[in-house]
């Protein structure tokens, strides 16, 4: 508990001035609030009625502060004035206080929020192969949102209900010690009633938050993946498995609000308890004449101004259980191990040599997606990658951009050892377009040029053009400046290939990765496109994974991976002369063709 709180203390950090500002404002304001009442006890007691109890020495300095007896007699008005002026300066010390921990609390959200998708930004892809993408949205959404609603009102309100209940104790002792002591009496009550409402809450908001993350995984997942579920008809199946987390959610939520409704219940009742207990008591001095009629006004105003925040204690606690989850929860990814990223990384410039030697990798416990692993590349040359699925040709892309470190072995790039190597500068001069290409929600030219943004228009249509899309982009009505949909969802597959192949060719990296890239594009789109990075020979060193063979024909090398293992090398013509698995692969895709051609009657149905 202690550690969460010295969380929630270190967050401040850079605001705590605003925040002392504030609780400065509030002690003001509190002070203002409590000198409304005692003006009037003032004027009734030490003006207006002739009492037998013995006025306290706060009516005497206090009627001799107005102006003296006989002036207030004559002068009603003017501590009507003194009353409007406490409140309007107590008014805007309340709205001081407000503003400035608003201000602050929005500042320590917006940090926060940055601070944690930073941290996400740099998280290694084995932390994503296992979290939901919704939950960490949630994260960084409502959970951030729960600590600025606390850090905003309620750990102001705090200090509020302590001082509330603080400042009149004295002057109420000045006044009178049994009606202090009756005002009091269910104070200690309500408290321990809040705390132990506090640790309540804090357990099931916890569920109830968690709850809420798996609802919101549900949404994200099938938002993203609706025309899934519109095409295996799915939709009924979906809603009902999103009607079983919202359930467990409302149920989580109808236990969270039992419990608000179990406090507010007994906490009224205590407090009108205590002020039937001022009221009682002073009624009984007031018919003995040991308590003037003011002083009993002044304390069952008190007891109205402190009991009511007292009692707030109870949502100031829950809020705090809750924002003590929110802030657990996000501390969980923010205590995850970032990528390494050591001062000493190097950055030397790399022209595109690569040297695998005995690489061996692993996923987690399971077997080994690559074991024993050589081969190497010289800068400017073409290797080619061919291999069933689960072979490990996209494992060794991974490795490359150091997604993942390899276990045993080496990788170097131009000599260097590739783990002494600066991530960011190893992504950054790589390019690569994956099996699954992502575009923004912006414009073509805005996805295009996504790596290098100072990339002149020339610059975009040379790389469009080498990629076969320019003229498909000079098609469209607004060209470059078309808006595409979410994930380029109102693009074909071979356009959203073409456009990721052309922001990846734009970047001018010492090495292009193509994934498998071109199994969306139709043949003749193929053709054009290795033709032009046939054209582009020498310019930059180029991987290409497939599994179609007339995609890597032309490469210089092909690699023939198994099992994850290196089965064969050599070229295309090496390769189909040799019995072996791309022999095979290429007999297989041959017959295909035939087969296909033999069903169509040779004739082409475009």
């Amino acid at each position: 508990m202690l550690t969460k709180l010295h969380a929630i203390w270190q967050l401040m950090e850079g605001q705590r001035l605003r925040y002392g500002a504030a609780v400065a404002a509030l002690v003001l304001a509190s002070c203002f609030l409590y000198l409304v009442p005692l003006v009037p006890q003032i004027v009734i007691d030490g003006v207006l009625l002739d009492s037998t109890a013995t006025p306290s020495r706060v009516v005497t300095h206090g009627v001799a502060l107005l102006g003296g007896a006989e002036f207030l007699k004559h002068n009603l008005w003017w501590p009507a004035l003194v009353i409007a002026v406490i409140t309007v300066c107590a008014g805007v010390f309340t709205y001081l206080r407000g503003r400035l921990s608003a201000l602050a609390a929005e500042e320590i959200a917006r940090g926060l929020r940055e601070r944690f998708y930073d941290h996400v930004q740099h998280l290694p892809c084995r932390y994503f192969d296992t979290v939901e993408t919704g939950d960490l949205i949630q994260r960084c959404t409502s959970d951030v949102e729960t600590i600025r609603t606390f850090l905003s009102t309620q750990i102001v309100e705090i200090g509020r209900a302590v001082l509330m209940l603080l400042i009149p104790i004295p002057l109420m002792l000045l006044i009178d010690l049994r009606m202090t002591l009756a005002s009091l009496v269910l104070v200690p009550p309500v408290v321990i009633f809040s705390f132990a409402y506090f640790f309540r809450i804090r357990r099931v908001f916890k569920d109830k938050d968690e709850a809420e993350g798996v609802m919101t995984a549900t949404i994200q997942q099938n938002l993203t993946g609706i025309r899934v579920v519109k095409a295996f008809n799915r939709a009924s199946f979906e809603t009902n498995r999103f009607e079983g987390h919202n359930r467990v959610h409302r149920e989580l939520d109808y236990r969270l609000y039992a419990l608000f409704a179990d406090y507010w219940s007994v906490s009224d009742l205590l407090c009108f308890l205590q002020r039937a207990v001022v009221v009682g008591v002073g009624i009984v001095l007031v018919a003995m004449g040991e308590l003037p009629i003011g002083a009993f006004f002044f304390f069952l105003s008190a007891v109205s101004m402190f009991i009511w925040p007292v009692r707030m204690m109870g949502r100031i606690l829950s809020e705090l259980g809750k924002s003590l989850v929110a802030l657990e929860r996000i501390e969980e990814i923010l205590h995850e191990e970032r990528e390494s990223c050591a001062a000493t990384d190097l950055r030397p410039e790399l022209e595109g040599e690569i040297t695998f030697e005995h690489v061996t990798f692993h996923h987690g416990a399971g077997q080994a997606v690559l074991e024993d692993v050589s081969f190497s590349v010289t800068p400017g040359e073409t290797l080619a990658i061919i291999g069933p699925s689960g072979s490990g040709k996209s494992t060794i892309v991974n490795l490359l951009l150091r997604f993942y470190d390899y276990e045993s072995g080496s990788i170097r790039l131009d000599g260097h050892e590739l783990t002494t190597l600066a991530r960011d500068h190893v992504r950054a001069s790589m390019a690569v377009v994956m099996q699954e290409p992502f575009l923004y929600s912006r414009s073509l030219g805005d996805n295009i040029t996504i790596g290098r943004a100072d990339a002149h228009n020339e610059e975009m249509v040379e790389a469009a053009t080498v990629a076969s899309i320019h003229e498909s982009i000079e098609r469209f009505e607004d060209g470059y400046q078309t808006l595409v949909g979410e994930r380029g969802v109102t693009l074909s597959g071979g356009q959203r290939q073409r456009v990721a192949l052309a922001r990846a060719l734009l970047t001018r990296p010492a090495v292009l990765v193509l994934d498998d890239a071109l199994r969306a594009v139709d043949t003749e789109t193929e053709a054009a496109i290795i033709e032009a990075l046939q054209s582009r020979h020498g310019q930059q060193t180029t991987l290409i994974i497939a599994h179609r063979i007339s995609t890597l024909m032309h490469a210089d090398r092909i690699l023939v991976l198994e099992d994850g293992r290196i089965a064969q090398q050599g070229t295309h013509d090496e390769l189909r002369s040799t019995d072996g698995l791309y022999r095979r692969l290429l007999e297989i895709q041959a017959s295909g063709v035939d087969e296909l051609v033999g069903a169509t009657g040779g004739t082409d149905h475009g």
